[in-house]
């Protein structure tokens, strides 16, 4: 997915949003004050930036006010506050924010304004992407293609199953690995029901976390369940998230 650095000097705020943009699939950067975040992007550029207004030595303002005069501001950036006014949000946005979310900040605006964020990123790649379809091995029809965009390395082909899909800054090893044709040839109808019932919810699980790059909300909504009730299943089977398989690689 995408690399995203987090700036909020309240260690329980980075923390917190780690974890929820981690189970999306993303990786995800933190810095406790503006100096971290200066050294941070000194090194790399981030996909996004969620940067907080109030730290104790640089206010998010300022630095964001830096980044633009030194030509630094090439990614979006969501400033979060639960102290600022209208007219600081207005003034962040003047600069070149892209959006501003009032502490304490719901799921549900949390991951809209990741998504457009984000967005931003990949319209300038459609076109180019229009011309990347590639086809199956017979060459009989297109491939599915996954956008992404990655500043550094660009799109980079990876192959899942019979088919190449054009894949950007998501997990390579997800990419990388292949997705069976038919899920179900790991499953055995010889087992008695209970355990059959739980081989078979296993394979479905991995099956949607693999196809939908890790993120819980997608897994969620496509499986019909809400996700508390998707990571207590998860936990239930022993299925791992991929921010878990990743803390264990």
């Amino acid at each position: 997915m995408a690399n995203i650095l987090v700036v909020d000097d309240e260690m329980g705020i980075r923390e917190l949003l780690s974890e929820i943009l981690g189970d999306e699939g993303h990786v995800v950067q933190t810095a406790e004050n503006a100096q971290k975040a200066r050294e941070f992007r000194a090194q790399s550029r981030p996909d996004l930036v969620l940067l907080d207004i109030w730290m104790p030595d640089t206010d998010g303002v300022t630095l964001l006010k830096e980044w633009q005069r030194d030509n630094l501001l090439t990614m979006p950036v969501i400033m979060m506050s639960g102290h600022a006014t209208i007219d600081t949000a207005v003034e962040a946005t003047r600069i070149g924010a892209l959006n501003f979310l009032e502490k304490p900040i719901s799921l549900q605006k949390l991951l809209k304004a990741v998504q457009q964020g984000l967005s931003k990123i990949t319209e300038p790649q459609r076109s180019m992407m229009s011309n990347r379809i590639t086809l199956n091995a017979d060459n009989a029809a297109p491939a599915a293609v996954q956008s992404g965009y990655n500043p550094t390395n660009g799109l980079q082909p990876a192959q899942v199953g019979t088919h190449h899909i054009v894949t950007g800054n998501f997990d390579s090893r997800l990419a990388a690995a292949p997705m069976p044709l038919n899920p179900l040839s790991q499953f055995s109808f010889d087992l008695p029901l209970r355990e059959a019932r739980d081989s078979f919810e296993r394979i479905y699980f991995e099956y949607h976390l693999q196809r939908e790059g890790g993120s819980m909300t997608r897994v969620a909504e496509r499986t019909g369940l809400e996700r508390t009730h998707l990571y207590r299943k998860l936990k239930q089977l022993g299925v791992e998230s991929l921010k878990s398989s990743k803390r264990h690689t």
